[in-house]
């Protein structure tokens, strides 16, 4: 006879393994994507050239990386990114769902042998791999796989011992629901559901689902429905992640939760017809019980139930992606009209729009969000210079004072929002350099930090811009026609040296070359040089006095070091 001791002792030893299993998952998951960082942006953004395609590619990222959430998550990241537009997100994760169903077949083929005779010996190879520096990320996913073996073969084992089919509480309990009800299918449905949501893993659910099956104790309808629930649980992550995301990321979140609603509303439609077809596929018979055949016979039926788990699980979603595969443009509009986008002032929107707080859970893909704000940060800074350009023009003006000062304020302005956004992306990498990265992630880090600082020496830069031209604007004095020409033509070129920057910055470092920036930067030290030396001579010859000299070689030197700040940039991007 069983003691409370020995019920509590079987309890902690399931949640320890659930807890095995989910520290496996995630260990070998964000291994492999440390493995395959880079690649998995370019698969992700070269292989979803049409709906099937892009399909294809989720069944085969989420194999890998054995998570439908990782993916999906990846994946609206990309869409915050606009390195996916959100039709393409759309299909990869109708592909994730698919592959998510390999997570059930491995389950339930582990069923039959012990599985942690397997675990012991990689667990031994993946210590030795991980204090090899070159091999240390394979060792992390063997590690994370043997855990995930062991949680399984702990979690079967656990399940044996409990011996569930022989306890009468748990068997009257199920057995307390009538099998043939509408509302027992939507109830089991919703504690499936609300069970992957505390968890925020399908597959543990699965497991638990698998286990009480498999013992005869939870009938093979209310086991369905509990799966069905996980499907729309699992969706809960992804749309959690993008609330703070913008408003593609939200869409393509929406999008998952549609499509698997879409799946569950019309399974329940069909629920016993499509369950009974699947039980025939596998060779499960639903009428038998233990009354009508001997023990052995009964619970080699019962054997098969986890098969039919991992099977339903597979053709619920290949039929589901069927039937939306062509529909993805229907539903791209569907999400638009539900989540619609906010009216924003794209000069005025100042806020990070690529990094936010938990969205992504894995270091090698936030380094990609980092540089696509780095990016951004870049576009903000010429925009800031561009008001150096429109100021330099109202100083020419008698009549514009108003507009100076309002113009001059709203640099100012500009100025804090370019110290904060350097804090804050600082901030945001430091935290990911704390994680477990690759050699060359730790390289890209150090170059993106570089960055920032050199981007924020702009910011510093057109600020001084605008200080001279506001302490000449105080001053009464104006320039003569002849420096405003030159102003203009040494801004241009700076301007030229910002584009260029911007350009590397937001596409691929193999289309760009260092030299072109370089070129840029000589022809203003060029310009500044000879403007140097006309100035004074123009001093000498009284053409202007010594404070409006001053005040031009001070404007004139502020944009020489703001294209030596570009130069500085654009070395980093390239890792010189």
């Amino acid at each position: 006879m069983e003691t409370p001791q020995s019920y509590l002792m079987i309890a902690l030893k399931m949640l320890g393994s659930l807890a095995l299993l989910m520290y496996g998952m995630k260990t070998m998951s964000d291994a492999l994507q440390k493995l395959a960082g880079p690649q998995l942006r370019h698969v992700l953004g070269a292989m979803t050239t049409n709906r099937f395609t892009g399909m294809l590619t989720g069944v085969f990222v989420t194999a890998a990386v054995q998570s439908s959430t990782a993916t999906t998550v990846m994946t609206v990241s990309f869409v915050s990114a606009g390195l996916l537009t959100l039709a393409q997100a759309i299909s990869v994760i109708m592909g994730a769902n698919i592959g998510t169903t390999l997570t059930a077949w491995i389950m339930s083929t582990f069923t039959s042998f012990n599985v942690t005779d397997f675990v012991y010996p990689a667990f031994f190879i993946a210590i030795i791999l991980i204090y090899n520096k070159k091999r240390r990320t394979v060792g992390d996913f063997i590690y994370g796989l043997a855990f995930m073996l062991l949680g399984l073969g702990t979690l079967r084992q656990t399940g044996i011992d409990m011996r569930l089919g022989e306890n009468e509480a748990l068997l009257s309990f199920f057995t307390s629901f009538d099998p043939h009800s509408f509302t027992t299918t939507l109830l089991f449905l919703f504690i499936g559901g609300i069970l992957t949501m505390c968890v925020q893993s399908s597959a543990a659910v699965m497991a638990i689902t698998m286990i009480l099956c498999s013992s005869g104790v939870l009938p093979i309808y209310q086991g369905i429905a509990l799966v069905l629930g996980e499907n729309i649980g699992t969706t809960v992550t992804s749309n959690i992640v993008a609330l703070s995301a913008g408003t593609q990321a939200r869409r393509a979140a929406f999008a998952h939760l549609f499509f698997n609603f879409f799946g569950v509303c019309w399974v329940l439609v069909l629920f016993r017809p499509f369950i009974d077809m699947v039980c025939g596929m596998v060779g499960f018979d639903v009428t038998m019980t233990k009354e009508t055949v001997s023990q052995a016979a009964f619970l080699g039926n019962v054997a098969k139930l986890s098969f039919v788990l991992a099977a339903f699980h597979t053709c619920f979603n290949l039929i589901n992606t069927g039937i939306l595969i062509w529909f993805i443009p229907q539903i791209e509009k569907l999400v638009c009209r539900v989540i619609k986008s906010k009216k924003e002032d794209a000069e005025e929107d100042t806020r990070l729009r690529y990094i936010h707080g938990g969205l992504m859970k894995t270091p090698e893909i936030s380094v990609l969000q980092a540089q696509k704000e780095i990016a951004l940060f870049a576009e903000r800074i010429q925009r800031m210079y561009g008001m150096d350009r429109d100021l330099l023009e109202l100083t020419a003006k008698d009549d514009a004072k108003d507009e100076f000062t309002k113009l001059f304020e709203r640099i100012e302005k500009y100025e804090g929002i370019s110290d904060n956004m350097e804090i804050e992306i600082a901030r945001y990498l430091e935290q990911v350099s704390d994680a477990h990265l690759s050699d060359d992630t730790k390289a890209k880090i150090r170059q993106m930090m570089r960055q920032i600082s050199e981007i924020e020496s702009i910011g510093d830069a057109c600020y001084n811009l605008a200080r001279t031209m506001n302490r000449q604007q105080g001053s009464g004095k104006k320039f003569t026609e002849r420096q405003y020409v030159e102003l203009r033509n040494m801004m241009q070129l700076t301007d030229n040296a910002l584009t260029q920057m911007n350009n590397v910055m937001k596409g691929r470092r193999e289309d760009f070359r260092i030299s072109d920036t370089i070129r840029i930067e000589e022809d203003i030290n060029t310009l500044r040089g000879r403007l140097k030396a006309e100035n004074i001579q123009s001093v000498n010859d009284h053409q202007y006095d010594y404070a409006v000299g001053t005040m031009y070689i001070d404007l004139i030197n502020e944009c020489e070091k703001l294209g030596d700040y570009v130069v500085n940039v654009v070395e980093a991007r390239f890792g010189v």
